[in-house]
């Protein structure tokens, strides 16, 4: 079944400083929809938004045309990946999986250098190992979206891309919606691509329209 997210009307300022304005963003099951912005141009305040975990002076978020408000949230519904680790270090990694519901051997079979810490503590693996860890489980998790902050963030190259590749297998069954500094692969893995600036949310067609609002330098 197919599943659309909808954001729009967001609303956003701290201290009296707009930071979003009137932002639309839309999401659906099959598609990867990318969003570039420098930092400090509220793309974490709008991922937060749309999980429920900022509430906007103004902001309509619907599911499937049905308004979602943060009382409804769901992880069956949206999954995030926030910036920051999450995953309590005194957990066994294992345990994670558990929880998320995911499969163990799929990290494996993606990332086998793994497998020596099948029964390891998370406080046992390095800031990067313990990034693919914590974004395979939201990523693989059972819902009908995920949010992917900055994925790739402290990941070698070599990561990157079996990370990228998990992310293209799992849009078939769920709307993915990630942002990194990595603009590239951003670029390379979207099927909608969205950049913030101004507070204002543009839709990119291609690279000349990342360089024209000076997002690239021509």
């Amino acid at each position: 079944m197919k599943h659309v997210l909808e954001v729009d009307g967001v609303m956003l300022a701290f201290d009296n400083e707009p930071v979003l304005r009137d932002v639309y963003l839309k999401s659906a099951t099959g598609r990867i929809t990318g969003v570039l912005g420098r930092n400090g141009t509220g793309k974490s305040s709008l991922f937060r938004v749309i999980f429920g975990e900022l509430v906007a002076s103004s902001q309509s978020v619907r599911l499937n045309g049905t308004a979602y408000g943060t009382s409804r949230r769901s992880p069956q519904d949206i999954m995030y990946l926030p910036q920051h680790n999450f995953a309590p270090r005194h957990l066994r990694i294992r345990r994670v999986f558990d929880d998320f519901e995911v499969e163990l051997s799929d990290l494996f079979h993606h990332f086998p250098e793994f497998t020596p810490y099948r029964n390891a503590r998370m406080s046992a693996l390095s800031s990067g190992q313990r990034r693919i860890v914590e974004a395979f489980v939201v990523l693989t998790s059972k819902t009908k979206f995920c949010i992917l902050d900055e994925p790739f963030s402290q990941l070698m190259p070599i990561h990157v891309e079996e990370l990228k590749k998990v992310i293209r297998r799992e849009r078939t069954n769920k709307g993915i919606i990630l942002s990194d500094h990595m603009y590239r692969d951003i670029v390379d893995l979207s099927d909608e691509l969205y950049l913030i600036q101004g507070g204002k949310v543009h839709l990119i067609k291609g690279e000349d329209d990342l360089e024209r609002l000076g997002y690239l330098r021509s």
